[in-house]
Formats: structure tokens, sequence, C-alpha cells
């Protein structure tokens, strides 16, 4: 078990060894249907390549808490360097947002299963929902995250992203953040980080969603 993230003190130095913070630098935040953030190539070729090899070992379509998890040392320095100040000094920036006393959520997921991608804002609780995908290539139709003008059409979208390796995508939640994905199957790994309004009531609130969310995948699995 790996706990190296969580135990970062708030203002420590990190150097940055897996993401390119240059790449954000030249990355233009879209306001297209709300305000999102696609950063090609954060993460460079080789060093994907360890982190894929560093990746948990995952065998459930479901989000994963870091700390229940084991994996090696380059994956362990992208969660110290995403949970570090440097790392939300430059999403604040991007997005002209005050994270100060947000409290972060970091969850690894590595299999999409078909109830997956359904169309949605994301809980009223979050600030910035940040993604980051690993798998080295995507041909498949479903499972591109879309930036959707509503709430019933997957086909009304300003972008649509695929979860291609060293790709980043940040978006400021809002009552119109909708987004989702065509059903998709299979091998679809990515981190998923948060940032959430720092007040005990929306802590609690978010987390009680997802303990609801999780449940009923669950029983889903279940009666399938």
């Amino acid at each position: 078990m790996n706990q190296s993230f969580l135990n970062q003190p708030n203002e420590a130095v990190i150097r940055m060894t897996v993401l390119d913070l240059t790449a954000f630098d030249s990355a233009p935040l879209r306001q297209d249907p709300f305000d999102f953030l696609v950063v090609k190539d954060a993460i460079q070729r080789e060093t994907l390549e360890s982190l894929n090899r560093d990746y948990p070992q995952i065998h459930k379509p479901t989000n994963y808490d870091p700390r229940d998890l084991s994996y090696g040392p380059s994956f362990s320095q992208l969660l110290d360097e995403l949970d570090g100040p440097e790392f939300e000094r430059k999403i604040a920036e991007k997005f002209g947002v005050d994270l100060t006393g947000a409290r972060k959520t970091i969850t690894v997921r590595k299999f999409s299963e078909p109830s997956d991608g359904n169309i949605h804002t994301d809980h009223w609780s979050k600030i910035i929902t940040l993604l980051v995908y690993f798998n080295p290539d995507w041909n498949q139709e479903g499972g591109r995250l879309r930036m959707l003008r509503c709430a019933d059409d997957i086909e009304d979208y300003s972008a649509e992203v695929a979860p291609l390796g060293g790709t980043v995508l940040a978006f400021r939640r809002s009552d119109k953040s909708w987004h989702g994905y065509k059903s998709f199957d299979g091998e679809r790994r990515m981190v998923q980080m948060s940032w959430v309004k720092p007040n005990r009531f929306a802590w609690n609130a978010q987390q009680t969603a997802r303990f609801f969310t999780h449940s009923l995948k669950r029983l889903a699995r279940v009666f399938s």
C-alpha cells in the first residue's frame, strides 16, 4: 500500500518529473459550452510507459482510493505531483479560481463498464474536476469524453476527448457542465482528481453521493 501522496506537506516543494507544466501554459481555456482545458502531451511518452508499468493491478470496474492500492514509484510520483501546491497553483491560475482551502479527492480507475458515461454535470460540491489518461492508443468510438451543450443529447457536443495517455482534461463544475461518453466496456485507465468546496457540508455531501453512486453500481452488477 502506498500513501506518500497523502502525507505530503501542503507547502512542500515537489520536483515535477512526470507532469510537464509548460504544456499547461500553452493549452487554451475553452468556454464553449463551459470552462474546460485539454492538455495534450502533459506526460511524455517515455514517462507514460513507466507509469503504465507501475499502474495499480485493478480487476474491477470501480474507482479506488490510492490508499487501497499498490503501485510503483513513477505512479507514486505522479500522485505526489497532482497533490502538490505547484500543480494546484497552475490549475487555479488557468481557471481564474481560488482553490485555497479546497479539499481534494483522488481516485484511480482501470476499467469502464457499459453503465459508465451517462450525461451529468458532477456533484455541486466540486469546483474543478481533472482527469489524467493512460491508454497508449484509442481506436474505439465509445469512451471518448464529450463536452455537451445539454442534458439529453450525447451528439450535441463542442469537443470530444479520447482517453489517450498523456492527455489531461480539466473543467470547472457548473449547472451546465454536462459531459459524458458513448458506452464502452473495457480497459480505460484514468486518475480522477477533484477540488471540493472548503466546507464540511460540501465535503460530506460529496462523499455521501459517491457512496450511493458506487452502491447502486454494485447492485446493478449483481442483477445484470
